[in-house]
């Protein structure tokens, strides 16, 4: 047990960020994911870029100091919803950046998936 319990505190270290921002469920945030892409050129390496994903976040899962803790981002693209699970202290997570606010009453938001358009819509934070 006490080799498994060291484990767990080397990678706490390792992957663990500080500056992860506050972020509650009902907040629009904008998030920079590295991806890596075969490149066509070459073999054995990958290209690496940036992608953009902003949308709203309908979960959150465990306290932000805690490295295993996510949060669910929902987005709509072309009428389709679409989620996607980010890990905040993954490597892959270059930043996140909280651009709007929304007052909530619950602290899961599962019920957007059933709803577009203005009934979709959160009341802002000011």
């Amino acid at each position: 047990m006490n080799v498994l319990q060291n484990m767990v505190a080397t990678s706490d270290i390792f992957y663990k960020k500080e500056n992860l921002p506050d972020v509650q469920v009902g907040d629009t945030v904008k998030i920079q994911l590295f991806l890596e892409l075969p490149n066509p050129d070459s073999e054995n390496k990958f290209k690496e870029r940036l992608q953009l994903y902003q949308g709203v976040v309908i979960a959150k899962s465990g306290r932000v100091a805690d490295i295993t803790s996510t949060i669910t981002v929902r987005k709509m693209f072309q009428g389709v919803g679409i989620e996607k699970v980010i890990f905040l202290n993954s490597p892959w997570v270059k930043s996140i950046e909280v651009v709007s606010s929304a007052k909530v009453k619950r602290g899961k938001l599962y019920y957007l998936r059933s709803r577009t358009g203005k009934s979709a819509r959160l009341k802002r934070k000011f």
